[in-house]
C-alpha cells in the first residue's frame, strides 16, 4: 500500500490543526525533557546532557530556548578552553 500524506499547504483544511498539534507536542516534549534534566541536578543522572536536549527540542518552536542554548554553548566553550589551558 503506497499511501502518501496529503500536502498540508495553507489551503488544506488540516493545515491549522496540524500546525497547532505539532506545536503542542514539541512544547510538551521539550518541557518534560527540560524538567527531567532540572530534576537530575539533584538526582543521579546526566543533567548536563538532558537540559541542553530539552532546550534544543524547545528551540524548534521558541526563540528564547534557542538563545539560551547558544549562551550555554558559549559558556561551555569558555570552560573547556579554561580547562585545556590549565592542563600541562
Amino acid at each position: 500500500m503506497n499511501w502518501n500524506w496529503p500536502d498540508l499547504d495553507r489551503d488544506h483544511p488540516l493545515h491549522l490543526p496540524y500546525k497547532w498539534m505539532k506545536r503542542v507536542v514539541i512544547t510538551l516534549t521539550g518541557c518534560t525533557v527540560l524538567a527531567v534534566g532540572i530534576a537530575m541536578t539533584v538526582l543521579p543522572g546526566p543533567a548536563f546532557i538532558v537540559i541542553p536536549a530539552g532546550l534544543a527540542i524547545l528551540g524548534l518552536e521558541f526563540a528564547w530556548a534557542r538563545h539560551t542554548l547558544q549562551a550555554i554553548k558559549k559558556r561551555g566553550a569558555i570552560l573547556v578552553e579554561a580547562a585545556r589551558s590549565k592542563l600541562p
